[in-house]
């Protein structure tokens, strides 16, 4: 098998926007394992998971700006975490005006 190549950011020039049932927010609380605790853009606090996919590829800290999907049932209170924006990418997400928060 070999090693399984990691992504940078700098790789990553495509950027995921919020479509659907999607929203924006902000990590709030890290909450240890894969939780956090993400302050959406929608008025509501929930705890989110990092997908698996992203687990050990994409590190999350407190403040960066994330994009939530919420779980089908619980939808204000439980989500999963499906991107991370650096900081310019949130800067151009504000400036477009689609980030409130």
């Amino acid at each position: 098998m070999g090693k399984r190549k990691v992504i940078s950011e700098d790789e990553l020039s495509n950027m995921v926007l919020p479509e659907g049932t999607d929203v924006l927010g902000v990590a709030d609380k890290l909450l240890g394992y894969d939780r956090i605790s993400v302050k959406c853009q929608d008025g509501h606090e929930r705890l989110c998971r990092i997908r698996g996919k992203m687990k050990r590829r994409v590190w999350i800290r407190q403040g960066d700006v994330v994009l939530v999907s919420p779980w089908d049932f619980q939808r204000d209170k439980r989500g999963d975490i499906i991107w991370r924006y650096t900081r310019a990418q949130a800067e151009m997400l504000r400036r477009k005006g689609m980030l409130t928060i």
